[in-house]
């Protein structure tokens, strides 16, 4: 089958890497449903030749990814609360946001973002699919709309309520098959002066440090600015100025405008694009050289447990994020070389992992069990991880890590 490029059309043939058959990242299966069958799809990468766009394929509509049972909710990362905190206390002051203004959040979650600009007097409106999200953030002052984002929504909810002053997509561009119908609905909600900020992974990092495992079937696109400008300029849209952040493994925040708006394009977009051309993102060898890369990641990791199990250490997971289903189903691991892994989210406790069928209990198991080394899947959040379990040293335990490469500390 062949597809073509989201951003420009362009048909698809070169391959960034191919991972295999993989279930829904965040499909975790109920006990009740144990001995049910599971559906795979195809996890292949591919890069545009023309733009450089990194996408996969869509084989399962975004309706069915962000369905009742998806199980992702925001306020469960204490370092990303931390960030969102500060998003908004830096936006209100630089753009001088009042009782008078709106702001408006695509893939809103559960108000861990928009919380804090209640908080400050400042009127907002959440967007997200997913309604058990938007029930959980209408239950901290925030309201919102239960759709997805698109041209013909946003004229919606413009009728509703009026244009925004800020509008915010934290990790939502790389969610959306549908990329220009999706960016015209920002042109369609903004105010002719307003400001959007996107924030997304930056593929500049996936690819120098290895970062496979966030490459799931939510994600149908892998973002550097050269090619998301590219998509918002179609739309009459531009970015005026870039942020590199730490979140995610190295992300970007582009501030976006109308075209016509008067926001002076600062030299950071230019320096950005300049970066990217260094790191080899207009190059096919740095797409062709990655694969490798990823089967020594996979190999030394599956080493690693396979001798940890032959000297009769115990070994644990951390997390249950959708990297780590990636990751794991991958690198073929299952429960005969991770028994379990624990999570904070309550929701996600007491269910298997999506594929490897690998048990997720809450985090008191780590200390029940006291094992000998504690895997961190959510690598990103690696420093509040040993924060928050500091107490598996006291037992002589250890830290892993596998990316960008197997590390225990």
């Amino acid at each position: 089958m062949t597809h073509a490029c989201r951003a420009c059309g362009q048909p698809l043939s070169r391959t960034f890497v191919d991972l295999g058959m993989s279930p829904l990242a965040n499909s975790f299966v109920p006990l009740a449903r144990i001995n049910e069958p599971e559906k795979f799809y195809p996890l292949h990468a591919l890069v545009c030749d023309n733009c450089y766009l990194v996408q996969l394929g869509e084989f399962e509509p975004p309706k069915d990814i962000f369905s009742a049972d998806y199980a992702y909710y925001s306020s469960f990362s204490s370092s990303w609360l931390t960030h969102a905190e500060r998003y908004a206390r830096d936006m209100a002051a630089r753009w001088g946001l009042d009782a008078a203004s709106l702001v408006c959040e695509v893939g809103s979650n559960d108000g861990y973002l928009l919380r804090h600009f209640v908080s400050e007097g400042i009127p907002v409106i959440g967007i997200d699919p997913a309604a058990h999200c938007a029930d959980a953030a209408r239950k901290v002052g925030v309201p919102t709309e239960v759709c997805f984002f698109g041209a013909r929504t946003a004229s919606d909810i413009v009728a509703k309520y009026r244009r925004a002053d800020l509008m915010v997509a934290n990790n939502v561009l790389a969610h959306v098959p549908d990329l220009r119908g999706f960016v015209a609905g920002f042109r369609i909600m903004l105010k002719p002066e307003g400001v959007l900020t996107f924030e997304f992974p930056h593929l500049r990092h996936l690819i120098a440090l290895g970062q496979f495992d966030t490459i799931y079937h939510e994600h149908f696109s892998y973002l550097a600015l050269g090619p998301v400008q590219r998509v918002l300029a179609a739309e009459a849209l531009r970015v005026f100025d870039v942020e590199e952040l730490t979140t995610h493994g190295g992300s970007l925040r582009i501030y976006v405008c109308h075209s016509g708006a008067s926001h002076a394009e600062r030299p950071s977009v230019t320096r950005m694009l300049d970066e990217e051309r260094a790191a080899g993102l207009s190059d096919p060898k740095t797409y062709g050289d990655f694969t490798p890369r990823v089967v020594a990641i996979k190999e030394a990791v599956f080493e690693f447990l396979t001798s940890a199990r032959r000297q009769g250490r115990r070994v644990a997971g951390y997390g249950a994020p959708a990297k780590g289903n990636t990751f794991l189903n991958y690198c073929g691991i299952g429960p005969s070389h991770l028994p379990f892994t624990v999570d904070r989210n309550p929701v996600k406790q007491n269910t298997l992992l999506p594929g490897t069928r690998i048990p997720v209990h809450p985090v008191e198991m780590i200390e029940q069990t006291r094992p000998d080394y504690l895997i961190i899947l959510p690598w990103n959040l690696r420093d509040e991880v040993v924060e928050q379990m500091g107490i598996v040293r006291g037992w002589g335990g250890k830290f892993v890590t596998a990316i960008p490469s197997l590390t225990v500390f």
